[in-house]
């Protein structure tokens, strides 16, 4: 069987819990609600102690119209049967309303807490994980985790009625008590060894549930590249192929309990056999009373009934002991990227140091290599470069999107390590290439820029970018609704959008990968006209590849394999004729107006330079005999 289920893996930050773990981190869902959990708890010693009465009371029923005490005693006995049967009935009622409630409660707790787990975490961790696997934890196994405490409180009461029913049967008849109990403990140990192979069964399928749900999630969100490029089949295909994975988990599951539901059951009709002909014995020599026997016969039905129905729940039970395990180690697993102390932080001034910076995504493959650099404050530094280079790395490590195995990155004199991480983040404003905008209006997208803002800054925010000229396309300008990612609004759209966005938070560091490479030159202009004023007197980090934002930096640094190769302004390092000159010669050129005297356009491409001769066309950068390279995806 294991080899069907091949592909089912644990994701790596998995671990086991025991039941008594997981019942003790349950516990402090349900502070705050004492007076809820102390009803159910009377209610249910209530309710099985009612239930249990009822099989008594059946007997001395019987034994009193055997030896015939009267009509009035038998009357007094039929009524104190209806009020506990009806006790019984009411309070398990209200128990498993209340409960219900109780669970509900859970679900909402233990739902924001593994969200919050989940927002929590770095990008290694989103990185490695599908967001559909990620999904599936914090919807389908915490509502099965709930589940699993309604449950328990049932069968709690079922427990108790058993404890009772046994307790009373032990003092009416030792012998017939005991076959009752040795039957009992027969059925409990074959259901605790079952337990184990039952949980590792039920972990398998919700997790192959949840690498259908990421699947599903990711195909759907890239439907356009499918569709565009005819793969409709062989997403069919791929789906086929992890939803027969949980179709094999899941099966392997049903087997396990249709298995042991059928040996109970005939384990509890063993146990019937032997009560009934011993009851029956002792009847025929005198040392056994109908009534006795008839509440034996009653009981065992009560008694088997909370058994088997352990039995029947049991893989639900195990199911939401496997979800609350998958739950767990996700709120208890901590990210990669981890802070010393807690040091506020106050406005910056936006002084960065980078030493001897090493970094590597995993461990085997290094993308930074001993990155030093100083970027001073309120100044704009453009990080150039091939790709792969490790540009956006560096800006990352800024960001503490991810942790840096060695060296160290200071901001005003602190290192980042020891910032308050929340704080610090929110000091940065940055602008991707490929911006995520919500489900809303634009007016809230740029209000999530500095949650609080008022509609007059919301608007000077989206009239600060291109001067506003965007908002008349928009059929309702600010109010304008926002389909799930932005897919109803222009690439361009939407990254101007996220400036706006950024104007409003007012960060005191500005760091824009790539953020003007999707947006058509005239809007670029716009842009870069708002963007000089929002830069001044802030320290910028870009990642650039447009001739316009590079040539107007304050610096420009050359990455190249992990490294930095260069520094300087855009005419300096022209003149250098090093790498930054190939670049442009290759790259930036093409984008250099006419008449823009700042560059000399009869420079000769192939400039002999040291550099030229070092590097190889391997690196994107040089190609001395005249063939193709390859720069930043661009074939030049």
């Amino acid at each position: 069987m294991a080899h069907l289920l091949e592909g089912i893996e644990p994701d790596g930050y998995d671990r086991r819990y025991g039941d008594r773990e997981l019942t003790r981190r349950i516990a402090p869902y349900f502070r705050g609600r004492g007076g809820a959990v102390t009803f159910v708890t009377i209610a249910v010693i209530i309710a099985a102690a009612a239930g249990s009465a009822v099989p008594l009371l059946l007997a001395r029923t019987v034994d009193s119209a055997v030896d015939d005490d009267g009509d009035g005693r038998l009357a007094l006995l039929v009524t104190a049967i209806l009020v506990a049967g009806i006790t019984a009935w009411l309070l398990t009622l209200l128990q498993e309303r209340t409960t219900g409630t109780l669970a509900g409660d859970v679900v909402l707790k233990l739902r924001e807490q593994a969200f919050a787990a989940a927002m929590r975490q770095d990008m290694t961790f989103h990185d490695a994980h599908p967001t559909g696997v990620v999904v599936s934890r914090v919807t389908n196994d915490t509502q099965a985790f709930a589940t699993l405490i309604s449950l328990a409180l049932s069968l709690l009461g079922q427990v108790l009625m058993i404890v009772i029913l046994l307790t009373a049967l032990f003092v009416i008849n030792v012998p017939l008590a005991l076959v009752t109990a040795l039957v009992a403990a027969l059925i409990v140990a074959v259901s605790l060894a079952f337990r184990r192979a039952a949980r590792n069964a039920s972990r398998q399928q919700q997790q192959a549930l949840a690498e259908v749900n990421g699947y599903v999630q990711e195909t759907l969100r890239g439907i356009a590249v499918a569709r565009n490029h005819s793969h409709q089949e062989s997403a069919q295909a791929e789906l086929h192929a992890v939803n027969h994975q949980w179709f094999r988990a899941s099966v392997r599951l049903n087997r396990l309990f249709s298995g042991i539901f059928p040996l109970l059951i005939s384990l509890t009709g063993l146990g019937t056999v032997a009560v009934v002909l011993v009851g029956g014995h002792g009847v025929d020599a005198g040392s056994v009373s109908a009534g006795e026997w008839v509440l034996f016969l009653e009981a065992l039905a009560l008694f088997w009934s909370p058994l088997t129905s352990i039995a029947s729940f049991w893989s639900q039970l195990q199911q939401g002991l496997a979800a609350g395990e998958r739950v767990f180690a996700l709120v208890d697993r901590e990210p990669s990227v981890r802070q010393r102390d807690r040091v506020p932080v106050p406005r910056l001034r936006g002084e960065f140091t980078l030493r001897d910076v090493h970094f590597g995504y995993d461990a085997d493959h290094p993308v930074l290599k001993g990155v030093s650099l100083t970027i001073p404050a309120g100044r704009t530094v453009a990080l150039v470069g091939h790709t792969g280079a490790g540009k956006s790395s560096v800006v990352r490590l800024i960001m503490r999107a991810y942790e840096f195995q060695q060296g160290s990155i200071d901001v005003d004199g602190l290192d980042v390590r020891t910032l308050d991480l929340e704080q610090y983040r929110r000091r940065l404003g940055v602008v991707t290439q490929t911006p995520f905008l919500f489900s809303g209006t634009v007016a809230d997208n740029i209000a999530r820029g500095r949650p609080g803002a008022g509609r007059d800054e919301i608007e000077a925010a989206a009239r600060a970018v291109a001067g506003g000229d965007w908002l008349a396309p928009l059929s309702q300008g600010l109010d304008t609704p926002i389909d799930e990612g932005g897919r109803n609004l222009s690439t361009g759209q939407r990254q101007i959008v996220a400036l706006a966005r950024v104007f409003l938070q007012d960060a005191p560091v500005l760091i824009l990968d790539e953020a003007t490479a999707s947006i058509d030159p005239l809007t670029e202009a716009q842009i870069q006209e708002g963007l000089e004023a929002l830069a001044a007197d802030r320290t910028t980090i870009v990642v650039a590849h447009r001739l316009p934002t590079v040539r107007k930096a304050d610096t420009i640094v050359v990455v190249d394999d992990g490294r930095i190769i260069e520094q300087g302004d855009h005419t300096t390092l022209l003149a250098q004729g090093g790498a930054y000159r190939l670049l442009y010669d290759r790259y930036f050129r093409h984008q250099q107006p006419d008449d823009d005297p700042a560059d000399d356009p009869e420079r000769p491409v192939h400039h002999p330079s040291p550099y030229a001769r070092a590097v190889t066309p391997a690196n994107g950068l040089a190609d001395r005999n005249g063939e193709e390279s390859v720069i930043d995806g661009h074939r030049v």
